[in-house]
């Protein structure tokens, strides 16, 4: 990508021109962004043509290639603010109107107003969740995130989605158990409860031997029952959260994830 640093020429007469060279786009984590907005597409064209499990696999697709682009974006250096609104725009799709609207083909549409009352909720604490962690991102600790991350709860929904349909059971039957499981994800995501980050997790340091083993059993047990393991790590991860908020209330330590104040009279609400 081009820095769009000045430079000089001459127009024939003696006399200097400074142009400024056109800004480009970094390709590689654009790349990355735009694989998960295609996982995210892909699931709802899936969840119109009946296929919820291809739908569910393209949402968890979608959450691995979001989990890279950052990564890569800061490995190669090649960060930008066209990335970061590429990147919120992606998951609003991925994370906020594919599983709002899969869940609702698959079960919520059998409640009548209800239903569309779950799923509507839901898209809209993605929206509110991705808005608040942008204004955020200067105050809030790198080491937790304020409130479920969009791609955790994008999880929950699709692997209840993906568990059900493995096991064979229809979604209008278990449609108050995805309408729960809508609720919950959706309204997590905007609480101040605070869910480990993993970013203080370096891949550039060395490990122990053992810590490569346990990773290949991981993918080991993974590989056994694909839909519930995943389910069931994100519900895991869901709960966790409140565990340590209760936790910190309970040992009277600070609960918030804010790490320092801002002046910013119109957002002071959003940091609280």
């Amino acid at each position: 990508m081009d820095d769009g640093t000045d430079v000089s020429g001459s127009d024939g007469n003696g006399a200097v021109l400074i142009r400024k060279r056109r800004k480009g786009i970094y390709v590689l984590p654009n790349l990355f962004t735009l694989a998960a907005l295609f996982g995210g597409f892909y699931a709802i064209v899936m969840a119109i043509n009946g296929r919820f499990d291809l739908a569910s696999v393209g949402v968890f697709c979608a959450m691995v290639l979001d989990s890279l682009d950052g990564r890569v974006a800061r490995m190669t250096n090649t960060q930008s603010a066209f990335g970061e609104q590429m990147d919120s725009l992606s998951d609003m799709v991925s994370f906020g109107a594919a599983p709002a609207l899969i869940s609702y083909v698959w079960a919520l549409n059998g409640l009548g107003r209800w239903g569309w009352f779950a799923a509507f909720v839901y898209c809209a604490c993605a929206a509110l969740r991705l808005a608040r962690f942008n204004v955020n991102t200067a105050v809030v600790d790198k080491r937790y995130f304020q409130g479920l991350p969009s791609p955790a709860a994008a999880a929950l929904v699709a692997g209840f989605i993906w568990v059900m349909t493995d096991m064979g059971v229809k979604g209008p039957t278990v449609a108050w158990g995805m309408f729960c499981v809508a609720l919950f994800s959706g309204l997590t995501m905007v609480t101040n409860v605070p869910f480990y980050s993993f970013k203080d997790v370096s891949m550039k340091r060395s490990v122990p031997f053992a810590v490569i083993v346990l990773i290949a059993l991981g993918i080991a047990v993974v590989n056994i029952d694909p839909p519930t393991v995943m389910f069931g790590v994100f519900v895991m991860y869901g709960l966790s959260g409140y565990v340590v908020y209760g936790w910190r209330k309970a040992k009277g330590v600070q609960t918030s994830v804010i790490s320092m104040s801002t002046d910013e009279p119109d957002e002071r609400g959003l940091h609280k």
